[in-house]
């Protein structure tokens, strides 16, 4: 009886613990049912199939398979969505005193992958640098290097394979790949000299002298080039025409890049101007004045809204181009010799023996006092890493295609250095020249298809949306724009009708916020024009008192 009365007893007592599982669940499995839920809300097929009133015992167990497999996949598809929400592949800090720049070489490359490990390796070439000259082509592959001294040399990298090496025994200014890694063109003591990559001289550009720096456009297939003279040319790649020659009038150019997003060639000069220029103008587009000595370095990011110049006087000068104003400057210890902006911002500058990483905070104005009655203070960005030559002088940084690599020439060789988080991981198959992992029958058809979809010179402008837009000029106007005799309108003239004084429209063009380091023709003509108004007053007001003499003078004479 005991026993009985046992059993019966316990009974219950499981079945109320059973019951009060089921009602009351823990916090992962009440985790888990949340999650699946939405997972199955954003990603899930609809209602899943009743296997119950099948009674084929196959298909029913077919079809529970079939439904657990969608069940994790839309699990996967969630959690995957998950890693996408996070800032991937930068270096962060576990706690508030830890700084990423801290970090070394030689500790990233111990706790990344093997593969990876092997992409930062360094080349020591002394004796024949200094080497001034590293580039990328556009799918990251091949490498370019030269030195000072005439040694020249392209390889793949990846795998150490040297494609050509060339001892050319004179100066070499500058060097870069033209479209494709089949051909390179090298700025020598003279002239431009274009090679094939088994080192084969195809081409001299005679007309290209003592040239200083070069930029090839891709799309446009248009090599240019400034020399000591100051003269800015375009060649055709593609003909061998000479598209355009522009002197600059601004004498020896120090740095030059280009603006990808519209292919407007910035040039930086000795009394710290720097000027944006296109074939399709033989005056500069826009002049600005960014440092007060020699611009030494500039650059533009992938999207074509900011640039970043480097100058003698030793500050980093950061530009919205949008607008054609000044965020901020910061202040560097040496003068900036080198600036290099990848694919997600990341902005390396090298100056003397030392590299500073920058994230993309550097193009956001950030201030320490926010009381408007403070004088506004910039806070300079911490750099995100880091790197010193050990007494190398940095001759130029360039950042790798689609890799965490960024390639640095020195004074005794080179060196390629691990970035996390700068290279974009996604690339275009179906863009040229920017596969990594093309074969040669696709570089082959890319090339024929990206000479067919060239774009031409004229399309070269400071706003590339231009085309296709729509003509909103009147008639009168169009046939005023034809008219060759007809006198040009001056605003200036206008202006000074409009009113005078104090708050005239000509003042009012003068004061202008915002646009104090823009150099404008037509600012400077209304800048002439109020001189020569003021003088004019002056002049006219010591004629009245020699003749009339005071004012007491002039009322005795009248016989007040």
């Amino acid at each position: 009886m005991e026993i009985a009365t046992t059993k019966r007893s316990s009974a219950p007592t499981a079945r109320r613990k059973s019951t009060s599982q089921s009602k009351f669940p823990d916090s992962e499995a009440l985790a888990l049912q949340q999650q699946a839920a939405a997972a199955k809300a954003t990603y899930g097929r609809g209602n899943p199939i009743r296997t119950k009133s099948i009674k084929d015992k196959k298909l029913r167990h077919n079809l529970k398979t079939l439904e657990n497999k969608y069940r994790d996949a839309t699990l996967q598809a969630k959690n995957a969505e998950i890693l996408l929400e996070h800032s991937s592949g930068f270096l962060e800090p576990e706690n508030a005193l830890e700084r990423t720049y801290k970090v070394r070489q030689d500790e990233i490359r111990a706790d990344v992958a093997v593969e990876t490990a092997k992409k930062g390796f360094e080349l020591r070439l002394e004796g024949l640098g200094p080497y001034d000259v590293c580039d990328y082509t556009r799918n990251g592959r091949e490498l370019l290097i030269a030195g000072r001294k005439g040694h020249l040399a392209t390889m793949d990298w990846r795998d150490g394979k040297l494609g050509c090496e060339l001892q050319l025994g004179e100066t070499i200014r500058d060097a870069k790949w033209l479209h494709n890694n089949q051909s390179f063109a090298v700025a020598q003591k003279k002239n431009v000299y274009i090679y094939a990559k088994d080192g084969v001289e195809i081409h001299q550009l005679k007309r290209h002298v003592e040239v200083t720096h070069m930029e090839f456009l891709p799309y446009h297939f248009l090599l240019s080039t400034v020399s000591m003279a100051g003269m800015l040319r375009y060649t055709d790649t593609s003909t061998g025409q000479t598209v355009a020659e522009l002197p600059t009038h601004l004498g020896s150019p120090t740095a030059l890049c280009q603006n990808p997003s519209n292919a407007i060639l910035h040039l930086g000069h000795q009394k710290g101007t720097v000027t944006l220029w296109s074939p399709n103008s033989t005056t500069a587009l826009v002049k600005l004045l960014p440092h007060h000595g020699p611009v030494r370095a500039l650059a533009v990011d992938r999207s074509g809204r900011y640039m970043v110049s480097t100058g003698q006087d030793r500050r980093m000068s950061v530009w919205d181009i949008r607008m054609f104003k000044e965020v901020h400057t910061h202040h560097l210890r040496q003068p900036g010799s080198t600036i290099a902006i990848s694919d997600r911002d990341l902005t390396a500058i090298g100056w003397g023996t030392q590299i500073s990483i920058f994230k993309s905070d550097l193009f956001t104005k950030s201030l320490l006092s926010q009381n408007p009655l403070d004088a506004p203070q910039l806070k300079v960005p911490t750099p995100y890493m880091a790197w010193g030559g050990e007494g190398k002088t940095i001759s130029r940084v360039r950042y790798c295609p689609f890799e965490d690599v960024l390639g640095i020439s020195h004074s005794s060789g080179f060196s390629s250095i691990l970035v996390p988080g700068a290279g974009e991981p996604n690339f275009d198959a179906l863009e040229f020249g920017t596969n990594p992992y093309e074969t040669t029958k696709q570089r082959q058809d890319g090339e024929v298809r990206a000479l067919l979809n060239k774009l031409q010179p004229e399309m070269i402008s400071i706003d590339p949306n231009f085309i296709g837009n729509i003509d909103l000029a009147s008639e009168e106007q169009r046939k005023r724009e034809k008219d060759l005799d007809a006198k040009p309108e001056d605003k200036i003239k206008k202006l000074k009708e409009r009113g005078r004084g104090r708050n005239s429209a000509l003042r009012k063009h003068l004061r202008k916020r915002g646009q104090k380091n823009v150099i404008d023709e037509e600012k400077v003509r209304a800048r002439e024009a109020l001189q020569m108004h003021n003088r004019r007053e002056q002049e006219k007001v010591k004629r009245l008192q020699v003749e009339y003499g005071p004012a007491l003078a002039r009322f005795a004479k009248k016989g007040i």
